[in-house]
């Protein structure tokens, strides 16, 4: 589909890359991976036409359309939700007002017999099946579906984009892109703005869609869900592994001990080399041979090793009092925003040395109970602060916060005490900031190299409560790794917001989910919640209540005997519910692929003119569209009995 050949970028003297090759088929999904700087953002400008490298060439067939989602980009603030979502179908609304514009013209025409009344007969019927073909004026269901799978409700599709935060603006424009339906989806950190459940929504999006996806994240259970081919820009190179992440990462550590011993015998010889010519270089007996040995040492081309890998380095937070046993009781707290009441009744006791997380959709209250316990805004109920507890609180304003006159090291150099001064460079590199980075000012870092500054110095701070909201959004892979490490070791007690379930795993201990006003405790690790739960997907997040232990126990005998045949006979049903609904994603999956190749068909001179084909294509359009409201139906069914079974 995209044949990359031979490509070369430079930004100074060394190249980013060079001789970079590859090629993007139909259907990959690639995971496009690097440390920050490699030239990942680059790449994928490359591809999308915005950006022109210094050499090399980027085939791409001319009837090959590509979406493209970046980190940053210009937002419109004048239309609602749904009227800029709609822009996405601005073919299928040019060519209907196109046709409009024909059937007026037809309906007030009366030279029925002249040769220009047929033309125009001709070109509208051409129109109308091309418009047929590109899904009618059947989108605005698609559009709702896409925007709700984000995270928007209904109510939200006539609001103006303007009242909506920078992160759920960006969700509107991968809506856009996800809607128009390209051959290749190039994202560029798609998860940075969204939740757990719209991150989960989103993999099973793309795992179903028929594009080829590119994308660059930093969220490990992301990319093994998504991708199955793996791409790493290193030392100015191309490496294309076609495994997932996770098996990339073995590969990976195998060619680098690799690189370790081949670089090894390398200065092995060359010293051996150098030795030799410092020896018998003032020797005319020898004159001969140490001349051959400048020529040889001149032709060794030096191997290149890949980044050192610092996840295995280890943090440790400095020494600090120790608090109460419960840093934190909340008992009835309330919040109110005018008439909207964001949570009421949260009643919850954090133990010392616990590392607990909060999750739910965005919206329902997270960082809102945050900002309380930081007494930042006013509640209703009672929140006690435990005693001699000292809060270190992470959020991207702090960032905001930082002294712009001072260079990056000078910024750790000032809160850095005891046996961490001589390891500064060492946190600085672990974190991004290695080498020449640690000597800019403050005031030219992008946003996220100031959160991962801030990130830093909260680490090297004498805290007994942690509280992090978001602390992964623009850490790379190595570095989650050190702060999750660090938080896993930290003697005192962690309150962490996120929607990064890798991170998670392994790190809390207790789950608190915020959903419809309420917030519920669940014992055990991230995954623990989820299977406890019983939902085969995070998009179920919030849609149902779970069952409360007490209240099991508390049922009668009688009652659950009583119940039992009923649970029998539901179970029956869900799973026959199950099998409808599978066997309906599969005729689905059919149809689409038929329908790709009647499209490749119909792009031919040969094909373009068979109206065999183009009668098939809008019958199997059409009956897809059936398919899908009919899925959509089993499934809202399946998601209720499952909910009451």
């Amino acid at each position: 589909m995209i044949s990359v050949e031979a490509l070369k970028v430079e930004f100074g003297v060394k190249p980013l890359f060079h001789d970079a090759s590859f090629v993007i088929n139909d259907r990959d999904r690639i995971a496009l991976v690097g440390k920050n700087g490699a030239g990942k953002s680059t790449l994928l400008k490359i591809l999308c036409g915005q950006q022109k490298p210094t050499a090399g060439t980027v085939a791409i067939p001319s009837d090959t359309t590509i979406g493209y989602l970046p980190q940053v980009m210009v937002l419109q603030d004048n239309t609602t939700v749904r009227e800029e979502a709609r822009k996405a179908f601005a073919g299928n609304l040019r060519l209907k007002e196109r046709l409009d514009a024909m059937e007026r013209e037809l309906a007030e025409r009366t030279d029925y017999e002249s040769e220009a009344y047929n033309a125009l007969v001709a070109r509208f019927t051409q129109e109308h099946d091309r418009y047929m073909m590109m899904g009618g004026g059947n989108y605005e269901a698609e559009l709702e579906r896409t925007l709700t799978g984000l995270g928007f409700v209904r109510d939200d599709l006539e609001r103006p984009t303007s009242e909506f935060s920078g992160g759920w603006r960006m969700r509107i424009e991968l809506a856009k892109i996800l809607l128009q339906r390209p051959d290749v989806l190039l994202l560029d950190e798609p998860t940075n703005h969204l939740d757990i459940e719209s991150i989960q929504w989103l993999e099973q999006f793309l795992a179903t869609s028929s594009s080829a996806v590119v994308l660059v994240s930093h969220d490990r259970a992301f990319i093994n869900n998504v991708t199955n081919r793996t791409i790493e820009i290193t030392c100015g190179q191309i490496v294309d592994y076609k495994v997932k992440y996770d098996q990339y990462v073995v590969l990976r550590q195998e060619r680098r001990e690799q690189q370790l011993r081949a670089y090894e015998n390398q200065q092995k010889e060359i010293a051996d080399i150098k030795d030799f010519i410092e020896r018998f270089r003032y020797k005319p007996t020898k004159a001969v041979q140490v001349q051959s040995r400048i020529k040889q040492l001149a032709k060794i081309v030096p191997i290149e090793i890949d980044e050192v890998d610092r996840s295995a380095m280890h943090l440790k937070f400095p020494p600090c009092l120790r608090s109460g046993d419960f840093p934190v009781i909340c008992d009835e707290v309330r919040k109110d925003y005018g008439s909207h009441t964001v949570f009421e009744g949260v009643t919850f006791t954090i133990r010392r040395g616990e590392k607990v997380a909060f999750v739910g959709k965005n919206g329902e209250g997270k960082s809102t109970l945050v900002k309380c316990i930081m007494g930042e805004i006013p509640f209703d109920g009672h929140l006690k602060i435990g005693h001699n507890v000292q809060i270190g609180y992470f959020a991207q304003n702090q960032a905001q916060l930082l002294d712009e006159s001072k260079t990056v090291y000078d910024t750790i150099d000032y809160v850095a005490k005891g046996d961490v001064r001589p390891r500064i460079n060492d946190i600085l590199g672990a974190f991004m900031f290695g080498g020449e980075e640690s000597e800019k000012k403050v005031k030219v870092l992008s946003g996220g190299e100031r959160s991962r500054l801030a990130m830093i110095r909260l680490l090297l701070e004498p805290v007994n409560l942690l509280i992090l909201d978001e602390p992964t959004n623009h850490l790379d892979m190595p570095s989650k790794d050190v702060l999750k490490e660090a938080i896993k070791a930290f003697d005192g007690t962690a309150i962490i917001v996120s929607h990064d379930r890798e991170f998670l795993d392994g790190l809390v201990s207790k789950v608190y989910e915020f959903g419809g006003g309420h917030v519920r405790e669940h014992l055990g690790g991230i995954y623990d919640f989820l299977r406890g739960r019983n939902i085969d997907s995070l998009n179920q997040l919030g849609t149902s209540s779970p069952v409360q232990p007490k209240q099991v126990e508390e049922q009668p005998v009688s009652e659950n005997k009583q119940n039992y045949a009923e649970r029998r006979e539901q179970q029956k049903r869900v799973r026959k519910l199950e099998k409808e609904v599978k066997a309906s994603e599969s005729k689905i999956e059919q149809m689409e692929q038929r329908l790709k190749q009647l499209d490749e068909t119909l792009c031919t001179p040969e094909g373009a003119s068979d109206m065999q084909l183009v009668t098939e294509y809008t019958s199997t359009k059409r009956a897809l569209d059936d398919e899908v409201a009919r899925w959509e139906q089993l499934s809202e069914l399946l998601e209720e009995m499952q909910q009451q079974s």
